[in-house]
């Protein structure tokens, strides 16, 4: 039904706009008597004693989460839930609110099953975020990704972080340091070891003293070098965070279907969807055989089938995700690679 009534319906819409009539209808669907009861017979898979997995801490009831993006607020946590997740991540968030970059700044490519989005961090704010998490009802895991705010230089973003995971720290369950954004000015320069370790290390120290430590990942982006990789595992190993993040979207178009014009006329932005996928499996596969098992690796980018979701697992990850390929596939496939895993 989704394929054939309502993709081609929000597909009539630009991009942002039918994303957020996505969320408003969930919310309403929530707070209708019954509809809960219905969701959960159609997305939740019955008996998944045997998929459960204890990872940093935390209970998972399967590996699929919804990565980051989706919901930037933390103000849909319950309605999402209901489609099936076992954990989701919300942001990126950064201290003060803000609006992000211009519109549009969401695009489809439909030839490709992927987009292309210049987001900018757009968000309400930590404090917002915070209120709306205090009134989660969902007992769903719920992870926070942190970024700093547009304005912030590069050599004070480590206060925005910092900021933003004190002040969030008792609200989620685990958060994400996102220094790897392609849409945010030259944030990625902070995934350079003189910057990132400082920042984790940091973190790490704040984590432990507040007496009840949160699992702390870093999200890796698909377009480092190998040194700058390597770097960037060797400070997470080095802080003793919890995870890593594999991948965050690219710059890289050369494997798009999509014309020339066509790109030209969207303009820069970060590529998730299916071209992503072999790529961002085959960082997986590096990054499992450098971490050796010390890290928890969540795999993320092109998981667009069940047999994606498999691959990516058996390339290494411990935990996967989805996006862009929700946005195609819809909401079945959520149950589709529950079952498959």
């Amino acid at each position: 039904m989704y394929k054939i009534l309502i993709r081609p319906f929000l597909f009539l819409l630009p991009p942002e706009t039918s994303h957020h009539l996505v969320l408003k209808a969930l919310k309403i669907l929530n707070a209708i008597p019954g509809i809960r009861g219905l969701l959960r017979s159609l997305f939740f898979v019955p008996d998944l004693r045997k998929k459960e997995t204890q990872l940093m801490g935390l209970k998972f009831k399967h590996p699929l989460g919804l990565a980051a993006g989706f919901d930037k607020s933390g103000a849909y946590v319950d309605e999402l839930a209901l489609l099936g997740f076992s954990f989701l991540e919300i942001g990126a968030v950064t201290p003060k609110p803000q609006k992000g970059n211009s519109k549009p700044r969401l695009f489809r490519l439909k030839k490709d099953k992927a987009l292309i989005n210049r987001m900018g961090f757009n968000n309400p704010g930590m404090k917002t975020v915070a209120q709306n998490l205090k009134k989660r009802k969902s007992d769903v895991i719920v992870g926070v990704n942190i970024g700093k705010n547009t304005h912030t230089p590069n050599e004070k973003a480590k206060d925005d972080y910092l900021q933003v995971f004190t002040y969030l720290h008792p609200y989620a369950d685990f958060f994400t340091v996102n220094v790897s954004c392609p849409n945010i000015g030259e944030i990625q320069s902070l995934s350079e070891k003189r910057n990132l370790l400082p920042l984790l290390k940091e973190m790490q120290e704040i984590n432990r003293k507040s007496g009840k430590p949160k699992p702390i990942l870093l999200k890796l982006s698909p377009d480092l070098s190998k040194k700058q990789l390597n770097e960037s595992i060797e400070s997470a190993l080095e802080a003793q965070i919890d995870g890593l993040i594999v991948v965050n979207t690219t710059k890289d178009f050369s494997l798009l279907k999509s014309n020339y014009e066509t790109l030209r006329k969207i303009g820069n932005g970060g590529l998730s969807g299916l071209p992503l996928k072999e790529k961002a499996k085959e960082i997986t596969g590096y990054v499992s055989k450098q971490v050796k098992g010390k890290l928890v690796i969540i795999g993320v980018g092109g998981i667009m089938s069940p047999g994606d979701a498999k691959e990516r697992m058996d390339a290494g990850a411990d935990l996967i995700q989805i996006f862009t390929g929700l946005i195609y596939e819809g909401p079945g496939l959520i149950k589709k690679i529950i079952k498959a895993l």
